[in-house]
């Protein structure tokens, strides 16, 4: 059986569940721009209004800025990093919305203006792998683990993505919010994976950037939870992990 190596210990395993955003992609240089471009959008629509832009509540919407307002990090814990799209764009609707704009108007322009910044992300096709991934989806391979994205995207947008970088190949099973009942952290998404692999959880490892990955694994039954945390302080945010890292370094097969 194969075996994942991870800070020395040997987890026997036939499977791994992988997220996506900010597990196999690097998550800033992709959804940051996206985010750059929609909430410009959208202040732009506001002051030509002459309302209050919202681009200064960035925090509301898990999002870090520096002095020029110009976007830097994220939450890990927040509504971008784990929300749905519609979790999403109920959010930026809201702020619309105090400020003045009805709530059906408010989410037609979230819908267009996010359109718009989504038509940007595919021209600049920004998808980026973390650092030492593509070598450890290799050794998976060549060990003959079986591999599967479960995220809060949609199938076709997770396949678009993978594309991106290259990485299809890797993933015969995909699991996307569109396909389940209920999304992460309830363990529907994990479950349905798990079973197209033909595996059982105590087969399984599931690897992702957030608690709601880490819960996910942990309540489908998963063997091991491993939460990556590049910044080093997963443990303020990556409570139910049973391993966090900081990257795929430390990661072997």
């Amino acid at each position: 059986m194969p075996k994942v190596t991870v800070h020395g210990q040997e987890i026997p395993c036939r499977g791994i569940l992988f997220d996506k955003d900010g597990t196999l992609l690097d998550f800033m240089p992709m959804w940051g721009a996206w985010a750059t471009v929609l909430i410009g959008l959208l202040d732009d629509h506001l002051t030509a209004l002459g309302k209050e832009p919202i681009g200064h509540r960035k925090e509301s919407l898990g999002l870090f800025s520096d002095q020029t307002g110009k976007i830097t990090g994220y939450d890990k814990a927040g509504p971008i990093a784990m929300g749905t799209e519609e979790e999403v764009t109920a959010l930026l609707a809201w702020h619309l919305y105090t400020a003045g704009i009805p709530w059906n108007e408010a989410t037609v322009l979230v819908r267009r203006y996010n359109k718009s910044a989504m038509q940007k992300l595919e021209q600049d096709r920004r998808a980026v792998p973390l650092p030492g991934l593509t070598g450890f989806l290799q050794d998976c391979h060549k060990s003959g683990m079986k591999l599967a994205v479960v995220t809060s995207d949609t199938v076709k947008e997770t396949k678009k993505h993978l594309d991106w970088m290259d990485l299809s190949h890797y993933f015969p099973v995909i699991v996307g919010r569109d396909r389940v009942s209920k999304g992460k952290p309830d363990p529907e998404m994990a479950l349905l994976a798990m079973q197209e692999m033909g595996l059982t959880p105590k087969q399984c490892i599931v690897i992702g950037d957030s608690n709601g990955d880490m819960v996910m694994g942990k309540q489908a039954g998963a063997l091991c939870t491993i939460g990556i945390a590049p910044d080093g302080d997963g443990q303020q945010y990556l409570l139910d992990a049973n391993l966090i890292i900081r990257g795929y370094h430390e990661l072997s097969v």
